[in-house]
């Protein structure tokens, strides 16, 4: 089995995701099953069946995690340093064509979440910028054709 990188603070998130799923949600859904249950004929009743699909879809995501946290391979991104961008760095990108500065930390695919700023290691421009140092330039091949960065900074927040 693979490991799957992840920064503390992820996995923090996945272990808070899955207690909460079988602390709170799972009970619940076995509530919601058990009083549509008393309402007879299960063939028919819709609450019964929605409180069954429910159920499948949170067993389905606890099995997930528990695999996700299985595989999980943290990074305690407060003890790196340097200028050589890692996993869990965070990078201040200049697109060279429009001058848009943007910041990125480069987290684990379960993390990557584009609008809060933090990309995937194995996004294109995460591949692209891993292993590079402040003031290095690269190419990303983006859907709208090809994009140039600079790197501006590095740092490990």
């Amino acid at each position: 089995m693979e490991k799957a990188p992840v920064t503390a603070e992820g996995f923090k998130k996945l272990e808070a995701e899955i207690k909460h799923l079988k602390e709170t949600e799972r009970p619940a859904v076995i509530k919601a099953i058990a009083e549509a249950r008393e309402h007879g004929d299960l063939s028919e009743n819709a609450e019964y069946a929605a409180a069954r699909e429910k159920q499948s879809f949170i067993e389905g995501r606890i099995l997930e995690l528990e695999s996700l946290i299985s595989r999980a391979q943290i990074i305690d991104v407060s003890k790196m340093s340097g200028d050589k961008v890692q996993f869990g760095a965070t990078v201040t990108l200049c697109d060279e064509d429009s001058g848009k500065e943007s910041v990125y930390q480069i987290v684990g695919e379960t993390e990557a979440d584009f609008k809060a700023g933090k990309i995937a290691n194995i996004s294109p421009i995460g591949r692209a910028v891993l292993g590079k140092i402040k003031g290095d330039s690269f190419d990303v091949q983006a859907p709208g054709g090809l994009k140039s960065y600079e790197i501006l900074d590095v740092q490990y927040i």
